[in-house]
């Protein structure tokens, strides 16, 4: 069962220059400040900044389930594509993204 969209992940070129404008924006610190990853909390929301992220060509909104790999199974019989296989990104962290018909992107997101 999906929390809903709890977690949005924005590609960025310079993770400095973005972290700024992110604390300024959201008015706190990063509760996670690495180099492949600045993350923020605020209310039940979870926004973050990844430097490897570039492909995505935009904000990748995150469902967070229960159960990463019923849930992929779920939206794949229900017909999108998978553009990443489940993966651990640490932390207990368990990721994976498809696409629906229109190539919008979908993440899944699990924390175990």
């Amino acid at each position: 069962m999906s929390e809903g969209l709890k977690t949005i992940i924005y590609p960025v070129s310079d993770l400095q220059a973005a972290k700024a404008v992110f604390t300024a924006l959201l008015e706190t610190d990063p509760y996670i400040d690495e180099s492949y990853y600045v993350g923020y909390r605020v209310a039940d929301q979870e926004i973050g900044l990844d430097p490897g992220g570039k492909g995505l060509g935009g904000p990748l909104p995150y469902s967070t389930v229960g159960d990463i790999e019923a849930a992929l199974r779920s939206l794949l019989d229900a017909g999108a594509e998978l553009q990443n296989d489940i993966k651990d990104v640490g932390g207990g962290t368990l990721i994976a993204t498809v696409t629906d018909r229109d190539s919008n992107a979908i993440g899944l997101l699990q924390r175990v």
